[in-house]
């Protein structure tokens, strides 16, 4: 299983839903984990984005239906890279 980082901002509609149902984003997690997305930590943060998630996912594929399903329904827009463990960097360098 890969891991990536995920960073988003709420849309307009998004931020209704989620002043409405706070309890929507763990809502949403379930429903990634039946795509094959787990997340491991997940955090509101302050600035340009309002979230950051790191999760897992068993290949680009998985994970990009996935961001795709979230961005479809209008409520947040995301981007998403792929986390490499340091360990594996530095083996990957000798």
């Amino acid at each position: 299983m890969t891991k990536y980082v995920i960073i988003s901002k709420l849309t307009d509609e998004g931020a209704r839903t989620l002043k409405k149902n706070p309890h929507r984003i763990k809502e949403v997690n379930d429903e990634l984990k039946e795509m094959g997305v787990e997340v491991l930590e997940q955090f509101f943060i302050l600035g340009k984005y309002d979230f950051i998630n790191i999760v897992k996912a068993k290949d680009e594929i998985a994970i990009s239906r996935a961001v795709v399903e979230l961005a479809a329904r209008g409520s947040i827009r995301t981007q998403t890279y792929t986390a490499i463990p340091i360990d594996e960097f530095i083996e990957s360098m000798d």
